[in-house]
């Protein structure tokens, strides 16, 4: 998942790094649905990217004061997105980073890369889901250590101070933190220019973040660090601490898969992974956070959909998916209805799925086999 979380000022609140320095937040991607002035925040924005999806689209610290360029126009400081309009106004400004980082399912036969070099939003930098990841782990784009996170950030050229927004092909998919709602395709809806050819620097930059990776991992030295973390650990969940909330019940655990992968009536796209769910687990898919266009629902249309399973929202939350990118997407659903700092089972249904002792539910089966 680590491809999923750029986690700056939230995850939609998930801060799984966060920047060492104390110093005052830049009041960057706060963002304009909710039409009120602008106001400084007084708490620290942390940067949470996880590699997953940057899952999923962020904002950086920073220390801009009084003098910062930022467009402070209609902006609210309790969203976690912001609108095409807003980054098209803002893109431009010094501090402000915009990256690329879309992913796509094997079975949909997209190259991100590819599709980043016929277009993008000018000036992004293409963020590799894939290639910042754990390095030690055979499960697909695992949060990698926040050193290792750190050295790919540096590589990109992104620093403390920087704002960062976080936008994919498809919409809110594979992006996780501030997010850019609708994502590409709301940006070239609303009219506006895209890039259709990569800059050297962006490829350079984007290799230089996977090798840097790479370095980590082997105990070479990398460098200069000019972003530095503070991993959350209590955003990231593992298989045993899914394990235990079986018994516990301390988190209603949300699954963003298809129901048809949910209840054990479809296959799972890959290999050697069984179908079903966690026992008492959930199902909302995460297309059901997103309108047609897909930008993030109001609050109204959000609390229907976890209302017609019978989710309180009294409860405490733990999203997964297929491999920790889409369940992002209920961790942002439930930031803007209120409910921050919600872990993501990092593994997901990949792992537990393919794991022989984890207990597995399905529509036809209620108890769980073992």
């Amino acid at each position: 998942m680590a491809s999923t979380l750029l986690t700056s000022t939230s995850l939609f609140g998930r801060r799984l790094f966060s920047p060492a320095s104390t110093r005052q937040p830049h009041q960057l991607l706060v963002t304009l649905f909710n039409k009120r002035p602008f106001q400084r925040r007084t708490d620290p924005v942390h940067l949470v990217f996880g590699a997953r999806s940057f899952v999923c689209s962020a904002v950086a610290s920073s220390d801009l004061g009084s003098n910062s360029s930022f467009s402070t126009q209609t902006m609210s400081t309790g969203e976690p997105v912001v609108s095409v309009d807003w980054l098209h106004s803002n893109r431009r400004e010094p501090d402000m980073k915009v990256l690329d980082a879309s992913w796509y399912m094997p079975d949909e036969q997209r190259n991100p890369i590819q599709e980043y070099q016929v277009a993008h939003i000018p000036g992004a930098l293409f963020f590799d889901v894939d290639g910042i990841s754990d390095r030690t782990s055979k499960l697909p784009h695992m949060l990698p250590s926040e050193e290792a996170f750190a050295a790919a950030v540096s590589a990109l050229g992104i620093e403390n101070k920087d704002g960062v927004v976080v936008y994919d092909g498809k919409g809110i998919f594979s992006a996780a933190l501030w997010v850019l709602d609708g994502g590409l395709p709301s940006w070239r809806a609303s009219g506006y220019d895209v890039e259709s050819s990569a800059s050297s620097d962006a490829i350079v930059k984007a290799s230089a973040a996977s090798e840097a990776i790479e370095k980590v991992y082997q105990g070479q030295a990398v460098g200069p660090i000019t972003f530095h973390t503070k991993f959350q650990p209590h955003l990231v969940w593992t298989l045993e601490q899914v394990r235990k909330n079986i018994e516990d019940r301390t988190h209603q655990h949300i699954d963003a898969r298809s129901k048809a992968r949910f209840d054990g009536v479809a296959p799972e796209p890959r290999k050697g992974i069984r179908s079903g769910h966690v026992p008492g687990s959930k199902c909302i898919p995460f297309a059901q956070m997103l309108d047609s266009s897909q930008t993030l629902l109001p609050v109204d249309e959000l609390k229907k959909r976890f209302d017609q399973e019978g989710i309180s929202l009294d409860n405490h939350f733990v999203t997964s998916c297929g491999t920790g990118v889409t369940a992002c997407i209920l961790a942002l659903g439930l930031h803007r209805l209120g409910k921050t700092n919600v872990p993501v089972y990092d593994g997901s249904w990949t792992e537990w799925g393919a794991d022989g002792d984890t207990p597995v539910s399905t529509l036809e089966n209620a108890a769980p086999e073992s």
